[in-house]
């Protein structure tokens, strides 16, 4: 390895998003047909945080806003995501996913969970438990976040 095994990770990290980026597809898809791989995005992230309100989603995802309108309404006419007036700025409105957003989620989800945990399989607890701190620590002190 060179440059104290800095290639090397380099060289994982790619495989790995390279991998990502299909399984993204496919969940998304999952999730509903014609739901691209981005818009899937924005879907985990509103899942995880709650209802946002559309200037903090562009920030926090890095996009721009015209960018995030479209691919906001895709979710919108797929009835995965709503708005609802914003309670603080009756000008704004707060972005959340909606009841079939989320069992449409869900049901993806448990299939990619049941393919790392078939993956994982035979892993120590402790491996998987390893490889799970290593990767948060990664993606909180990463500037690609």
């Amino acid at each position: 390895m060179t440059d104290d095994g800095i290639s090397a990770v380099e060289r994982e990290l790619t495989m790995l998003l390279r991998r990502a980026r299909a399984v993204s597809g496919e969940v998304a898809r999952e999730v509903h047909p014609e739901l691209e791989p981005t818009a899937y995005g924005l879907l985990v992230w509103l899942r995880r945080c709650g209802p946002t309100r559309l200037t903090d989603l562009a920030g926090r995802v890095g996009t721009s806003k015209g960018t995030l309108s479209r691919q906001i309404h895709a979710l919108e006419s797929m009835g995965l995501l709503q708005r609802q007036p914003d309670p603080v700025d009756g000008r704004a409105f707060l972005l959340e996913v909606t009841d079939e957003g989320h069992r449409r989620f869900t049901a993806a989800r448990s299939a990619r969970i049941e393919q790392l945990r078939q993956v994982l399989a035979n892993w120590s607890p402790a491996d998987r438990d390893e490889f799970a701190r290593l990767l948060h620590r990664f993606n909180e002190e990463s500037a690609w976040s």
